[in-house]
């Protein structure tokens, strides 16, 4: 219990942390800058929606929500699958990728500061270890 209780207190502080220093330093959110890097980490800049969706951990409506927020704000856009009628794209804009460049040392510093810098090269292993196990697993798990 006290493991989970410690994970679950730490994790939503550490969250909010750096969703504040982000959207105080950039007006972005710590969920559209994880957008903004999925698809910057693309070679083409853009993924299908759903692949987004399980990639950011969250539902296919909340990321169209999310799309949809991001489009009017320039930093993406979204295209429909040629070979797939149903599918849709999200891709990145300059813009986006501008915003992404101007946020990402912000974020990087916080990540470094509120975590790394607390731990041990021997603890980051674990912990990375730990999460893989747990992510795993539950990528596995039907919805259902």
């Amino acid at each position: 219990m006290a493991a989970w209780r410690a994970y679950r207190v730490s994790s939503i502080l550490l969250e909010g942390q750096l969703h504040r220093e982000l959207v105080d330093a950039h007006d972005i959110t710590l969920a559209d800058y994880e957008v903004l890097v999925r698809l910057a980490e693309r070679p083409d800049h853009r993924m299908r929606m759903s692949v987004l969706a399980a990639e950011v951990a969250s539902s296919k409506s909340r990321v169209s929500h999310q799309i949809a927020r991001m489009e009017r704000a320039g930093l993406v856009e979204r295209d429909n699958c040629s070979s797939d009628g149903r599918g849709v794209y999200a891709g990145l804009t300059d813009t986006g990728m501008a915003k992404l460049r101007e946020a990402a040392p912000t974020h990087v510093a916080g990540v470094r500061r509120h975590m790394i810098d607390l731990t041990t090269e021997t603890q980051q292993a674990t912990l990375a270890k730990v999460f893989e196990r747990i992510g795993a697993m539950l990528a596995e798990t039907p919805d259902d």
